[in-house]
């Protein structure tokens, strides 16, 4: 067997992709976790004392019970849950989302309904996904122009692919 596909062949659940993350939980739901092996967001839950309703249009903070401390160079996304956006037309605002690794106060999801409908967010219910993904922070290198490209300055549409 060549040396390379070794390498290729290595087991992906090891630690290497993984990482502890502190977390105090504050509300009475467990700690986020993934659904699947394979599951890039672990979705986070309502911290209700009350059921509250959402109108058609609009929007509230929803509280999650959650903070966390994100190791240097990470960030946690928030982004909607595609079966409440399809299903009930309810969505996250700002989305994606960024919690900073230095930021320490309690997660909350700002909420939209889109709906025509009345939506009521219950105390434990699945209200967004979070992601964790690493980050570079950048240095600007001013120039006075950009190299060329194939694309140029085209956008919004520009391909013509729908």
């Amino acid at each position: 067997m060549p040396l390379f596909y070794k390498y290729l062949c290595l087991d992906i659940k090891s630690d290497a992709f993984r990482m502890n993350v502190k977390i105090v939980n504050k509300s009475k739901n467990s700690n986020p976790f993934y659904s699947t092996s394979q599951s890039a967001g672990m979705d986070l839950r309502a911290d209700l004392a009350e059921s509250l309703v959402l109108k058609p249009l609009e929007r509230k903070l929803i509280p999650t019970g959650l903070f966390i401390q994100l190791p240097d160079g990470f960030e946690a996304q928030i982004r909607p849950r595609s079966g409440l956006a399809i299903n009930k037309g309810v969505t996250v605002l700002n989305s994606p989302g960024t919690i900073d690794a230095d930021y320490r106060g309690e997660i909350k999801i700002i909420l939209i309904n889109l709906s025509q409908e009345d939506f009521v967010v219950n105390h434990g219910e699945r209200i967004a996904q979070m992601v964790i993904s690493s980050y570079k922070q950048v240095d600007w290198q001013e120039v006075n122009e950009l190299d060329e490209s194939e694309r140029g300055d085209g956008g919004f549409g520009h391909t013509g692919k729908h």
